[in-house]
């Protein structure tokens, strides 16, 4: 029999009949059947489990306060709703969070892509500004707690409870954080009265006149690259991918966000400066603020009051519908 918090499964078996049809996408516009995992962490609904525990447990945090649900909650777009995250004793971090929705597409994930997987990501909150806590006492935490054991075991059995396992399973319940079901899904799919007609016009500037899918494409509307869109920076200037690629182009240069789920994770912006999908608009309509380093696709648009309404209705029209997220009691 399985452990008690895997009973839970139920609620999940689709997901997994998601990842194993292999169906195609018809459209760069729907989200692909499968969602991608390396081959030593395929997906299965125990593994799954287990990071759900570890994602919801603060045990795992210096002070036992803190864990990944923290600032990536359910309730507010998977992100934490302030402008840029607060760690350890409320030091308050220089990025906002980004949502983890569909974070399993992204081939490399962080504002500055500097973790390739999502698995080498899971590990990064665990640093002295986030949860705090020393991957060996990560690893020494999680054994002490006897309820883990028959998780590990059953999820990944003959493999002892390491940070590698801990990131597995981490990152195979974040596999599970999927937008799917938004207004916009149910138009592509041939609900010609999902969108409203606002909707259907700011579609059509976001694919045209507003040039917007320069840089948000496909079914995740990112194209997964690093550009400086002209933020200024409220503090020390941020490098951003430039830490990481000396090249003059990534100078104050981040990833472009999936505008999944948009409506839900304002403040907006690697530093959270825009409270409103209005303020984004306005951004870009004037074609930044900073020009130095500024990404060629960042240029002033020539927009009506009316059109850049539309570009908000049909964002907003992106946002899934609200979706049950089920908190597991914890291992003892």
């Amino acid at each position: 029999m399985l452990p008690s918090i895997l009973r839970t499964a139920a609620a999940i078996l689709a997901i997994v009949v998601m990842f194993d049809t292999g169906a195609s996408t018809s459209t760069p516009w729907q989200r692909p059947a499968v969602a991608p995992a390396p081959a030593d962490n395929h997906f299965t609904v125990a593994r799954a489990e287990l990071g759900r525990a570890l994602f919801f447990d603060p045990r795992l945090s210096a002070k036992g306060s803190m864990s990944c649900a923290s600032c990536h909650n359910p309730a507010l777009g998977w992100s934490d709703g302030l402008p840029t995250a607060v760690g350890h004793n409320m030091k308050v971090l220089a990025r906002s969070t980004p949502t983890i929705v569909n974070a399993a597409f992204n081939p490399l994930q962080m504002w500055d892509g500097r973790k390739g997987s999502l698995e080498e990501q899971a590990l990064g909150p665990f640093g002295a500004d986030e949860q705090n806590l020393p991957l060996e006492e990560l690893e020494r935490r999680v054994q002490s707690i006897a309820g883990y054991g028959p998780l590990f075991a059953e999820a990944y059995p003959g493999e002892p409870i390491t940070r590698t396992t801990i990131a597995k399973a981490i990152a195979s319940f974040e596999r599970t954080v999927l937008s799917d079901g938004a207004p916009f899904d149910q138009w592509i799919a041939g609900d010609r009265d999902a969108l409203s007609p606002a909707a259907r016009r700011g579609f059509d500037l976001f694919v045209g006149k507003a040039n917007c899918t320069a840089c948000h494409q496909g079914f995740n509307f990112t194209d997964n690259g690093f550009h400086n869109i002209g933020v200024r920076d409220s503090g020390a200037p941020d490098p951003g991918r430039f830490a990481f690629k000396k090249v003059a182009s990534m100078q104050g240069a981040f990833k472009t966000p999936t505008l999944r789920d948009i409506a839900l994770t304002a403040p907006y912006m690697h530093n959270g400066c825009y409270e409103t999908l209005e303020e984004v608009v306005e951004h870009y309509a004037r074609g930044g603020e900073v020009k130095e380093h500024l990404s060629p696709n960042v240029r002033p648009l020539d927009l009506s009051a009316q059109e850049k309404s539309d570009l908000v209705e049909f964002m907003r029209s992106l946002t899934s519908a609200p979706r049950v997220v089920s908190v597991p009691a914890l291992p003892r």
